[in-house]
């Protein structure tokens, strides 16, 4: 699959990049794009929810009044999880979320995510840039001129750039990410992505 290379002002360079069929053109496989999204979103909760449950509760452990001959209801101490106060039944208690997934699972759902993106037209292809000096003005301006203001964007750069990180840093549904730490969930998490021409070449390996 060939894209065009734009200039950082939307402009064609005139020039083309190939885009890996093996990335950016195979079926995608929606059942493992939903489960390295859940195991995303599962290794990213605290799990520390925690109740109190009867034996934890602050409160005297006296029997409130006899077994029998009261005529109400048989009754234990005022923890009792029946009574306004009392401790939770099967409260939740802290736990890790994290599960497995194997690479090669891992590697199919982010090319079928790759891939999802490229069938829907929504990856653009810029020749590598910077930014002269981090001002979010600059990354506002370079996403008009691409079209692709108001959309959630992601761009993927080959390396890290600082005055880009700290450009897009104050903009809302705008994030920045190297292509060797592209994963499932942050390419399916918005409507367009803008990778770099050197971020291509290592995303083809992948």
């Amino acid at each position: 699959m060939e894209v065009a290379i734009l200039t950082k002002e939307g402009k064609d360079t005139g020039r083309k990049v190939v885009l890996n069929d093996e990335v950016f053109g195979i079926e995608p496989n929606e059942h493992a794009i939903y489960l390295d999204v859940k195991q995303y979103l599962a290794n990213h909760r605290q799990g520390t929810h925690k109740s109190k449950e009867r034996s934890e509760v602050s409160g005297s452990t006296r029997k409130l009044h006899k077994q029998k001959g009261g005529g109400g209801s048989r009754i234990g101490d005022i923890n009792s999880p029946v009574l306004v106060g009392g401790g939770r039944v099967f409260g939740p208690r802290p736990r890790d979320y994290r599960f497995k997934l194997n690479r090669k699972l891992k590697s199919l759902a982010r090319r079928s995510a790759l891939s999802v993106k490229a069938n829907q037209g929504e990856i653009v292809v810029v020749e590598n840039f910077t930014f002269e000096t981090p001002k979010t003005k600059e990354f506002v301006k370079f996403a008009k001129d691409l079209k692709i203001d108001g959309k959630k964007v992601l761009v993927v750069l080959s390396t890290n750039e600082k005055n880009v990180n700290l450009s897009l840093r104050n903009v809302p549904n705008a994030k920045v990410a190297t292509a060797s730490d592209l994963n499932t969930y942050v390419i399916m998490d918005n409507n367009a992505i803008i990778l770099s021409e050197g971020s291509v070449e290592v995303i083809n390996k992948l």
